[in-house]
């Protein structure tokens, strides 16, 4: 696997956000195989970023109603990324 397979998108999500400004910490959409090694590989590779630590965590499917029709939402597997001190990555791409 290649570093943007690895690395699918970042999430966005209010808890993320407050990580991101309290410990310098981004959290990543990433491959179902993937383990701590490779994504830290990937990072450095994408970001020319060493980071400091990466947390990988599987999401479960959940249960979501509408009306009379039930589904599922689809399992992710999310990698928290702690950078160093003074680096950074954006996340919204402002400078397009």
């Amino acid at each position: 696997m290649n570093a943007r397979e690895i690395i699918k998108r970042p999430l966005v999500t209010e808890k993320s956000m407050r990580q991101n400004s309290e410990d310098n910490k981004i959290t990543f959409e990433v491959a179902k195989g993937a383990n701590k090694t490779q994504v830290a590989q990937a990072i450095e590779e994408i970001y020319n970023i060493k980071p400091l630590k990466v947390n990988v965590i599987n999401v479960a499917p959940r249960t979501k109603r509408v009306g009379k029709y039930t589904g599922k939402t689809s399992a992710i597997r999310k990698a928290i990324v702690k950078l160093p001190e003074g680096q950074d990555i954006n996340v919204f791409n402002e400078d397009k």
